[in-house]
């Protein structure tokens, strides 16, 4: 199996360490770049020899937000086809418009749980490439609490 790489932007360590405990556990061939902040994913993604297949990003962090990292990336030409997911505790209706606006594929309110979020990530990241929309949608059908789909997105 080839390698995954994930870039994930979360300025709580906690739920930092948990996504990678998560991803590790999943699927050892997962490489995921960490940033606190957006400025830093921004200079991970700029600075790594091979793109990220997804990139994870909250959206309240110091320094940059996730917003402005999601701008960033969507304007940029090698990485606007990237699928951006953004992560967040809250499900409010405002920010996930705004997800679908600024070109984010789904926004994912993060789970309570280790377990609920390794079912998450493990369908997730099963799914990197074509069908990655289509396996969202499916997700969000099994689980309407966490997973929103971006309307506008690729």
């Amino acid at each position: 199996m080839s390698k995954r790489i994930i870039l994930l932007a979360d300025d709580d360590t906690d739920d930092t360490e948990m996504f990678c405990e998560a991803l590790e556990e999943i699927n050892e061939n997962i490489t995921c770049h960490c940033a606190e902040n957006g400025n830093e994913a921004w200079k991970i993604l700029n600075e790594i020899t091979e793109k990220p297949q997804l990139i994870f990003l909250d959206l309240n962090m110091p320094v940059m937000n996730g917003w402005d990292c999601l701008k960033l990336v969507k304007n940029e030409p090698v990485y606007k086809d990237i699928p951006v997911i953004m992560i967040s505790t809250s499900s409010h209706k405002n920010d996930i418009e705004m997800a679908s606006q600024l070109g984010s594929i789904c926004y994912l309110v993060k789970p309570n749980s280790f377990n609920g979020l390794k079912q998450l990530l493990r369908v997730i990241t099963s799914n990197l490439g074509t069908d990655l929309r289509e396996t969202l949608i499916n997700l969000k059908e099994s689980d309407p609490d966490h997973i929103f789909i971006c309307e506008g997105s690729q």
